[in-house]
Order: structure tokens, then C-alpha cells, then sequence
């Protein structure tokens, strides 16, 4: 692998991370699985890829994958509460599993896997922690010892790449959510200040009373509001 290679590689996410930020996706796991199979296939060896996010209560859910594959390992990682991409996203670093069948780490997930899919190696990097939830981007192989040193250096420049990419969305997704609950929010304002003829500051006012009083968020209140309002009836002369 050459470092000519490993520019091109990452000259090549670069201008996805720009298209992401030009196209603006609305559907953030789409745009994720996107991404995940440019990095599937920029990995040598790497026969499927997949980025998993998992939760302090135990939940594991697989965000995209390129293949069945990526996902039965969750499946395993879930019910054993163990595995490499839930270590690599914990912990914050880099895992490895150079052979399925000789890894004395996480035994029953690697017993698992073994008798459940095809994969024999893993690479997993963390892509964020939260407060209560973290993620990694996961490559697998259906063969033992698919990822050398030079194969994890180049997979720390696509996690960072995908790191990134993910917060771009992320950012993203909580503005067009912010956008929605204004407009619902002010919505249910318009609503109360007809129903008590009110201005907009008594009606915001009311609404956070509501929430406060009933521990609900507010914009779940302005919900409530506008599904409970009777429709507007038109007189016909």
C-alpha cells in the first residue's frame, strides 16, 4: 500500500465530505451507508464494513452496513455484550482481531461468530462518544490476518473522514429538527393566542407553564395542543 494510494484514499473522502455538505442529505442513514461502502472498498481486504452505535443501557443497533454479515456480528456483540466494536467505540481506541479462531479475547463473541458468519478478522475504530452512546466503523474479512499495520493506518484516515461526516449530519439533522419544533411551537401559540386572545408572549408563556407543570417537553405539549384542537368549521351561506 502506497502512500500515493493512502492520498488518493483520502483525497477521495474529502470530496464526499464536501458533496455531503452541497447536497445536504435529509435521510442521515443513507447518507452514512454511502459512506460506509466507499470505505468498504478503499480498505484492501476488507470484505464488508458496517458502523455500529451502541448505548450505556446495553442496546446495539447497526446504523449501516454493506453486507448481511456486519450485522450478524451486532447481533452477536448484543447478545453476548462483548466484541471488539463495542471495546473500540468504549474505550477510544483502535481494535484488531488478526484470527477468529485463535483470539482469547471475548470468547463467547468470537465463538459465536465463528459459527454463525464468515467473517475471521475484524478492524474497528471509535467514530464519537457521547454521554450515553458511542459509535464505530467496523471492517470485516472472511479470511484470517486481512489487516496489517499499514491497513489500520489507513482505516484511522477513513474513520476520521467518517468521524467527520457523521458530525456534519448530525449537526445537520438537529437544525432541520430545531426548525420543525419552532414551527410547531409556534403554531400552537398562533392557536392559543385566538382561543384566549392573547399576545405571543402570554401564549409562549402558557406553554412553558404546561410543560413545567406536566414535566413534557415543550414542543411535545404543542403537539398535543394542535392534534387536540377541534377543526376549523367554515360556515356556508
Amino acid at each position: 500500500m502506497t502512500t500515493r494510494w493512502r492520498e488518493n484514499v483520502a483525497l477521495h473522502f474529502a470530496q464526499l465530505l464536501r458533496d455531503f455538505e452541497q447536497r445536504r442529505p435529509a435521510d442521515r442513514d443513507t447518507a452514512m451507508r454511502e459512506l460506509t461502502e466507499s470505505a468498504a472498498l478503499a480498505l484492501p481486504g476488507a470484505s464488508c464494513a458496517g458502523i455500529t452505535v451502541a448505548t450505556r443501557n446495553g442496546g446495539v443497533r447497526t446504523v449501516s452496513a454493506t453486507a448481511p454479515e456486519a450485522e450478524k456480528v451486532d447481533d452477536i456483540q448484543r447478545r453476548n455484550g462483548q466484541g471488539p466494536c463495542l471495546e473500540a467505540a468504549w474505550e477510544q481506541h483502535t481494535m484488531r482481531i488478526r484470527d477468529m479462531a485463535t483470539e482469547s479475547r471475548w470468547p463467547g463473541f468470537c465463538r459465536d461468530t465463528l459459527s454463525d458468519t464468515t467473517v475471521r478478522s475484524i478492524l474497528s475504530f471509535q467514530l464519537f462518544k457521547y454521554r450515553e452512546a458511542i459509535g464505530a466503523l467496523n471492517f470485516y474479512a472472511d479470511r484470517a490476518d486481512a489487516f496489517d499495520d499499514e491497513s489500520v493506518e489507513l482505516g484511522l484516515i477513513l474513520a476520521t473522514h467518517t468521524a467527520v461526516a457523521w458530525n456534519l449530519l448530525e449537526r445537520d439533522q438537529q437544525f432541520r429538527s430545531a426548525l420543525a419544533s419552532r414551527d410547531v411551537i409556534g403554531q400552537a401559540k398562533g392557536m392559543l393566542m385566538e382561543r384566549f386572545s392573547i399576545d405571543a408572549g402570554a401564549a409562549f408563556e402558557l406553554l412553558k407553564r404546561l410543560s413545567q407543570d406536566s414535566n413534557t417537553a415543550l414542543v411535545s405539549i404543542a403537539e398535543q395542543l394542535i392534534r387536540s384542537s377541534p377543526p376549523t368549521r367554515h360556515d356556508h351561506g
